[in-house]
């Protein structure tokens, strides 16, 4: 049941040791600081990205940074400091999620200049997430922070595999490809040395938490197909029971081939609720609200597990 309320790298075979089996005493609390809607009645400020705090067996840990300054200045309305974080979790490159880098820099440079106390996390996320990305007459549409200089101010795992942040909550690294109907089509161009090529965001990834009631996958904008990610996340602790899916779908006008296999696929798995949202389209929303129970999403919301 969803309640809505105001380390290092593992070798999967390791989940034979007790790594991921999801521990019954095990805690998981999700706040939303960005995306792109609001709740009503709760006076926090929105815009097109994302950024959520998670809180879980006792880590701390932030996801995506959204396109702004913003996720900041939410936490410090809501009363979290995003100065004692152990972990900063980076879905994929794109600006809607890594754009607000420079801003928690900010933040940790000046909390030095002030002498308050601050903890430097461990940054997770893919090898290629740093890569320069262009689309149409944009020429940056990824990180505006390289590898080398988030080196200086974060301790840098860049990882294809899972990375278990806790027992129960793990990093799912790249993601395999293997339905007929998603993440078909690149978006701009990624530029690695002298090469400019297609993108098909391959460093796209997800969060997977384990609790006694079933997989909380968490994702960014699921630009390697959510149900591809459920998929991951499925393989990787060995269950097959979904209680909740919180993110972006990258539903945004999808083909009736994409849709209709989100829908079959999410049908079939049946999850206990859906916060469907980000790049998630109204129609999308109306389109899978007949197979499963979407839920809905805005900056303040609450969740746990």
């Amino acid at each position: 049941m969803v309640n809505c309320l105001h380390p290092g790298v593992i070798n999967t075979k390791l989940l034979k040791k007790g790594w991921g089996t999801g521990e019954v005493n095990s805690k998981m609390n999700l706040t939303v600081l960005v995306e792109n809607n609001t709740l009503i009645d709760r006076y926090f400020k929105g815009e097109p990205g994302v950024s959520y705090f998670i809180e879980a067996d006792g880590k701390r840990i932030l996801f995506d940074v959204g396109y702004s300054d913003l996720f900041i200045s939410n936490a410090k309305k809501m009363g979290i400091d995003l100065l004692n974080l152990d972990y900063l979790v980076l879905s994929h490159s794109h600006l809607d999620h890594t754009w607000g880098l420079p801003d928690l820099i900010k933040l940790y440079t000046e909390a030095i200049i002030e002498n308050q106390s601050y903890h430097k996390p461990e940054l997770i996320t893919h090898p290629e997430t740093f890569a320069p990305r262009t689309v149409g007459k944009l020429d940056q549409i990824g990180s505006l922070i390289s590898k080398e200089e988030a080196a200086n101010h974060f301790n840098l795992k860049l990882s294809k595999d899972p990375i278990f942040l806790t027992d129960n909550l793990a990093f799912l690294g790249e993601i395999e490809r293997n339905n007929d109907f998603e993440a078909k089509e690149p978006i701009g161009k990624v530029i690695t040395g002298d090469k400019k090529e297609d993108d098909y965001i391959l460093e796209d990834s997800a969060l997977v938490y384990k609790s006694s009631k079933g997989l909380v996958i968490i994702s960014g904008c699921s630009h390697a197909g959510i149900c591809n990610i459920i998929e991951k996340a499925k393989r990787l602790f060995d269950e097959d029971k979904i209680l909740d899916i919180i993110g972006g779908f990258h539903l945004q006008k999808p083909t009736k081939k994409q849709i209709e296999g989100t829908k079959n696929y999410l049908d079939e798995i049946n999850p206990e609720v859906v916060h469907a949202s980000h790049c998630t389209d109204l129609d999308s929303k109306i389109e899978l609200a007949e197979v499963v129970n979407i839920k809905e999403v805005g900056v303040g919301l609450k969740l746990e597990y």
